[in-house]
């Protein structure tokens, strides 16, 4: 919306939401100073009354659009006015608990390196002028520690739109076997953000399939593409357990890996046992399912697998895949 016209529909409703009676055209043409300058130099009464008429009238279906509601009587010299109310334009009192406060609080902390950090934190002093209880901090509503969800990737917000919007995008994503990043069609669905890093879930158009995206390997820019969506966005979509799935998270499993002393700590996390071995390594047990060998793969020579040897085998091969690359 151009800022002329954002300027003249601000004007229109304050002056619609603060008289006491209804005005009437005539009355909100003369206070207006945007509908007085409307009039081109060299008009006629007739013409510039014509191109009020259609700007006013444009200008009143895009505040209704809006949701400004606008009322039309009859006023005491028998001209048509127009009146925005309060009470027909006010919210109902907001009341949030403690719980409510803190999911909203994480939410615009969220932003708090995008683009839009000042709207989250304006609509957050909205929301205490509104009825937020004042000794609820909504950053710190369960405790001292302060939550934090990063958003260090520049794809999020150009996603996080898409996802919006149902617009169809395409970026260049490096997998973690492969030594250089590939195209990919996408058809955004839902942004997910598990342990400290955020996925992507959405339709690949080049595969025909649901897949899931982890944002820091996506390089380049994040590209909107026209047209629809080709396949149906599920009613939920299961971007945690997919990436735990392939995280191995879903395991029954057991698999015996040597890691090298003082690396690979995500994998110490999930061990069920840790051995030292002497120089330099110990020998550990972590749950083994569907996806392991893609993340062995990131730990590069601090990580040899012992067993299972499907699993070494898996791992072996991703390694030979990207020396190859």
């Amino acid at each position: 919306m151009a800022i002329a016209k954002a300027e003249r529909l601000m004007n229109l409703a304050l002056c619609l939401l603060g008289t006491r009676r209804p005005l009437s055209k005539r009355e909100l043409r003369d206070s207006i100073e945007a509908y007085v300058e409307a009039a081109r130099p060299g008009m006629d009464a007739a013409g510039s009354d014509d191109s009020f008429n259609r700007m006013f009238e444009r200008d009143k279906d895009d505040l209704r659009e809006l949701g400004l509601v606008i009322e039309t009587v009859e006023n005491l010299d028998g001209e048509v006015g127009y009146q925005a109310r309060r009470d027909s334009n006010s919210l109902p009192p907001i009341t949030l608990d403690a719980e409510e406060a803190a999911a909203l609080g994480l939410a615009a902390k969220v932003w708090q390196q995008a683009r839009l950090a000042g709207a989250a934190s304006g609509a957050l002093q909205k929301l205490r002028a509104a009825g937020l209880p004042e000794d609820v901090d909504p950053y710190e509503a369960h405790g001292a520690l302060e939550p934090r969800i990063p958003v260090h990737e520049a794809a999020f917000e150009p996603l996080m739109l898409a996802c919006r919007d149902r617009r169809p995008v395409v970026f260049e994503y490096r997998k973690a076997t492969a030594a250089r990043p590939e195209p990919r069609h996408v058809e955004p669905w839902a942004l997910e953000c598990w342990r400290g890093h955020w996925y992507l879930a959405g339709f690949d158009r080049d595969r025909g399939a649901e897949r899931v995206f982890r944002l820091s390997r996506i390089t380049g820019k994040v590209r909107s593409r026209g047209g629809a969506f080709t396949a149906e966005v599920p009613d939920v979509v299961t971007v945690r357990e997919t990436v735990a799935s392939w995280a191995g998270e879903t395991a029954d499993r057991s698999a015996l890996i040597r890691l090298r002393t003082g690396a690979g700590y995500p994998l110490r996390a999930r061990a069920t046992a840790v051995r030292e071995l002497g120089d330099g390594w110990d020998e550990l047990e972590i749950p083994y399912g569907h996806g392991l060998d893609a993340w062995l793969v990131e730990f590069g020579p601090d990580v040899v697998v012992l067993d299972p040897a499907e699993l070494r085998a898996d791992v072996v091969d991703r390694l030979r895949a990207v020396a190859k690359g």
